[in-house]
């Protein structure tokens, strides 16, 4: 097996890095004090997985590419997989309540569920369940 990393920090930009730490608060994640300033926070996802929030300026300084612009473009989709149908109806329903707008309705493969919204930048988050027990074993 190649390159196992240990952890993961996914860098986004944000125009209003107030109201993205009280939209994620209320979705129902955590943030490391010790890693936030006026251009930065830390959003923990779990001891393994963090989302970097940072104003848009800041972010600038880590790339000559430009930002894209979110309700035209994509350049990625974060997904996060959770413990079971319910808790991926409870994020989205959290992150809905909160400001966020609905991107894809929720999807139902049996063994896989699925739902999806965009945050404050629009950023695109997808919620899923994968039940493994669904793949068969050939």
């Amino acid at each position: 097996m190649g390159v196992q990393a240990e952890k993961i920090f996914v860098n986004l930009p944000v125009k209003d890095l107030d109201a993205s730490i009280q939209f994620f608060t209320k979705v129902g994640f955590a943030f490391n004090e010790q890693m936030t300033n006026e251009n930065a926070t830390c959003m923990v996802i779990s001891d393994s997985i963090y989302v970097m929030l940072l104003v848009e300026d800041y972010f600038k300084t880590f790339t000559k590419k430009d930002i894209p612009n979110s309700e035209t473009s994509a350049e990625a989709i974060v997904a996060l997989s959770v413990n079971s149908k319910q808790e991926v109806d409870d994020v989205v329903n959290s992150a809905l309540t909160a400001g966020a707008q609905p991107s894809n309705d929720a999807i139902d493969h049996g063994f896989m569920y699925g739902w999806s919204f965009k945050d404050l930048d629009g950023h695109l988050w997808e919620v899923f369940y994968m039940d493994e027990s669904g793949f068969s074993q050939e």
